[in-house]
């Protein structure tokens, strides 16, 4: 072989690398501080996403402090940015308004939704020594709500909504120790949010005989938050349907995602999310019901999607 032909060899060896190194799309996932959840959640969609594309889209999950870091990251960040949010929060950073007053962008208004996630649920976990079985019997109780957490300041606000303020003691306990001291009778209940199954109400509900409460209508229409139902025989002892509240969370990225990774995305998801469920209970919960959540307007290539699979986007606004 010549001195020439071994320069093309090489050249040609080095382009047919090159473009393998370029068949692969590389995308970050911001969703939740490690060891929640959602950075689970995080974990097993880039599992996902690297099988159901056969490796040709790569997702780093990156951990994040909160959704409004989430959001505020938009300003910065190139067309491989994928992030999760309450739809709430991206029309406040859009409007300018509660954690985005007086930090607005131009960024924001190129925020485009890709596909729901597992919504963040109240759960009221009470004993069934407690006989609580409503919010209205939680009068006389004590109850931990936590600290800090969305969970903790929606339960607050559950407690003013139905005037049980005065009539129930709060333990001034972290939610960690949830479990054991409702297990020990020094707790009547608790409050928790999370995706369900919710890891500390299964172990409860193993450990000791709940109740999770159930909201009429009226109740849910009171708070504000979206309707959820949690099956029957979600947890131990669970006969029946639980009506309660939740909050959206939805997968979004900008208007710099070329659309046909965007597509992929959404589609893969949408296709892998049967199996992601059979891992984590948590992938059951979400539905097609769920794009009615999706107030924001959504992303080209998830659009086409959502268009091929007749997945009904009539609530976003396209």
């Amino acid at each position: 072989m010549t001195v020439l032909s071994r320069i093309i060899c090489a050249a040609l060896a080095a382009g047919t690398v090159a473009g393998a190194a370029a068949a692969e799309t590389r995308v970050t996932y911001k969703s939740a501080k490690s060891g929640s959840s959602y950075y689970q959640m995080g974990v097993e969609l880039a599992e996902a996403m690297k099988a159901g594309t056969d490796g040709e889209i790569s997702v780093t999950v990156e951990e994040s402090q909160g959704s409004v870091q989430n959001v505020m990251e938009v300003r910065a960040r190139g067309g491989d940015y994928v992030f999760t949010t309450p739809p709430a929060l991206v029309s406040s950073a859009q409007e300018g308004t509660a954690a985005f007053e007086g930090k607005g962008s131009p960024a924001f208004d190129e925020i485009r939704a890709l596909f729901p996630i597992p919504s963040l649920t109240m759960h009221f976990v009470t004993s069934e020594e407690s006989g609580a079985t409503g919010l209205a019997d939680l009068e006389g109780t004590t109850i931990l709500l936590g600290k800090g957490s969305f969970g903790a300041t929606e339960g607050e606000k559950y407690l003013e909504t139905f005037g049980l303020v005065d009539k129930v003691e709060i333990a001034d306990a972290e939610l960690s120790n949830a479990v054991a001291a409702l297990k020990n009778g020094q707790i009547d209940g608790f409050v928790t949010a999370g995706s369900f199954p919710a890891p500390n109400v299964v172990e409860a509900a193993a450990s000791t005989p709940v109740n999770v409460l159930s909201m009429t209508d009226e109740q849910v229409e009171q708070t504000g938050r979206a309707r959820l139902v949690i099956p029957a025989g979600t947890y131990a002892g669970q006969e029946e349907d639980v009506v309660t509240t939740s909050l959206p969370v939805v997968a979004y990225t900008t208007t710099k995602m070329d659309d046909e990774t965007a597509y992929q995305l959404t589609k893969t998801y949408w296709e892998n999310k049967e199996k992601m469920a059979n891992t984590s209970a948590w992938w059951g919960g979400v539905t097609p019901e769920l794009m009615s959540n999706i107030t924001t307007e959504l992303h080209p290539g998830a659009v086409r999607y959502y268009e091929e699979a007749g997945i009904a986007i009539d609530g976003s606004d396209q």
